[in-house]
């Protein structure tokens, strides 16, 4: 037996569950309590499934009243989460079907990683050039259909826009049974609902990727110090226009004068230089999760000063080399989120548009100065206006600010609650794909097309961000 509907008491179903498909394979499943999100906020248990076929994941998902795609979990908030419903762990499908070493199109599984185009597709050539991801968010340990449903976006966000940009096509299968192929010429409205759709559309199974062919796989980098917001926007504008790879962090603990300071870093391939990909695995290994959070209010501002002053005997570094640690410095340690501790932190990134972003961006840090809460690592960036085919993607021309927030209950809240008025008085928005406190109207207000997004959800498709926001036709 299994529960028909998410939500029910879940005690009773603690045994293994099987059926057998219409190709007669044996599918066994398994109420688990240990699939989470990255940011590890969000407990709940789910009856999960491993298929190992696209026909498989297909039919589970016919079978399925209550269905989610999770991947790599890599996703801070609740979106990859569906509490007392069925998740389809999609790593089983991690097949790359074609790739044209002429073109660079690649065609794989949904469930391939980032990390494995990289170690398979992106090696050096004769002349050090190759094939290259067009875009990489801060993780390669995200699979390909975690990408497309958050619409991910990296340092060169102002050049190349978001992953869905480089999307030729994708095949969904949906609760009814039903297989799509979309692309922006045959079902292109289905298509612009999946990019950025935080899974809601149906189960990607596989897609189609326009690979970069770049001159050299290496990367010349920068760390440029700054003293405050008005630098920073200073330097991101003179940045954007000759560098591929931009963003900031800064120091959350300074004030008055000193608001906003931090370390520029930027970076752009060089032409005939070679670069390896990186380990398939990370370098570093942290012992078991702690009982308490290893991020505390003096922590958090040690390491802030800590970082501010490595630089002060220096306003600006440079090297040249491999990549990984440009566009993936925290994978380099397996699971780094423990350091939080049982109950987890929360990611808070907006983006607001230019007329109000600097004052906006301001008033954000002055509140994160102020709090007890403190960020851990903040990240700043501007993006450019490169549209993304998805209705819901997240980014927009304006400035990017993320925090990092660990979880203290009720005063975390509240104080989210405090940027997220802030974002919203700004007219900016919030990235769903690391969130798990945004409000309802805060997501119809920054995401004018999240009507029309609606109407392409599949009704047998849930996530806990989607029972919180109001997206499914339960809860609406």
């Amino acid at each position: 037996m299994r529960p028909k509907y998410p939500g029910m008491k879940l005690r009773e179903f603690s045994a293994n569950f099987a059926f057998s498909t219409q190709d007669g394979f044996f599918v066994s499943e398994l109420w688990r309590d240990d699939y989470l999100s990255w940011g590890r906020t969000v407990r709940a248990r789910h009856l999960v499934s491993n298929p190992t076929s696209q026909a498989l994941a297909a039919e589970i998902v016919a079978r399925s009243p209550s269905v989610l795609a999770y991947g790599c979990g890599r996703s801070y908030g609740d979106a990859p989460l569906n509490p007392g419903g069925r998740l389809i762990d999609c790593r089983g499908l991690d097949r790359i079907i074609s790739f044209d070493g002429q073109t660079g199109v690649l065609t794989c599984e949904a469930g391939v990683r980032l990390a494995d185009i990289l170690a398979i597709l992106c090696q050096p050539e004769a002349d050090n050039g190759g094939w290259f991801l067009p875009v990489v968010p801060g993780t390669r340990f995200a699979t390909v259909g975690g990408a497309i449903a958050n619409d991910v976006h990296g340092k060169n966000q102002h050049r190349l826009g978001t992953f869905g940009r480089h999307v030729s096509a994708l095949e969904l299968a949906r609760s009814d049974g039903t297989r799509w192929i979309c692309s922006q010429n045959e079902n292109a409205d289905l298509f612009a609902a999946t990019i950025g759709g935080i899974g809601l559309t149906g189960f990607i199974l596989n897609a189609t990727i326009q690979l970069q062919r770049v001159q050299g796989l290496a990367v010349e980098a920068e760390d440029i110090r700054f003293n405050n917001l008005d630098e920073f926007f200073s330097l991101a504008a003179e940045s954007d226009a000759y560098w591929d790879y931009t963003a900031a962090w800064i120091d959350s603990f300074a004030k008055g004068r000193s608001l906003g300071r931090g370390i520029f870093s930027r970076a752009r391939r060089i032409p005939g230089c070679a670069a390896w990909p990186p380990a398939l695995q990370p370098r570093i290994a942290l012992p078991p999760m702690p009982p308490i959070s290893l991020i505390r209010p003096f922590t958090v501002w040690a390491f802030n000063a800590a970082y501010w002053r490595k630089s002060s005997f220096r306003s600006r570094s440079s090297n040249t080399g491999s990549y990984e640690n440009v566009f993936f410095p925290l994978d380099a340690i397996a699971d780094w989120n423990r350091v939080y501790g049982p109950k987890g932190f929360f990611q808070f990134q907006c983006v607001v548009p230019p007329p109000a972003a600097r004052d906006a961006v301001a008033d954000l840090l002055r509140l994160t100065a102020r709090s007890v809460q403190g960020s851990f690592i903040t990240g700043l960036k501007t993006f450019g206006d490169v549209p993304s085919p998805g209705l819901m993607s997240f980014p927009m021309r304006g400035t990017s600010l993320a925090l990092d927030i660990p979880n203290r209950g009720p005063p975390t809240r509240r104080f989210l609650a405090q940027l997220e008025h802030v974002v919203m008085q700004a007219g900016g928005r919030i990235y769903p794909a690391k969130d798990a406190a945004m409000s309802a109207a805060s997501l119809r207000q920054g995401y004018p097309q999240v009507g029309t997004f609606i109407e392409h959800i599949d009704p047998g498709f849930s996530s806990a961000l989607a029972q919180r926001l109001a997206l499914t036709s339960a809860t609406r």
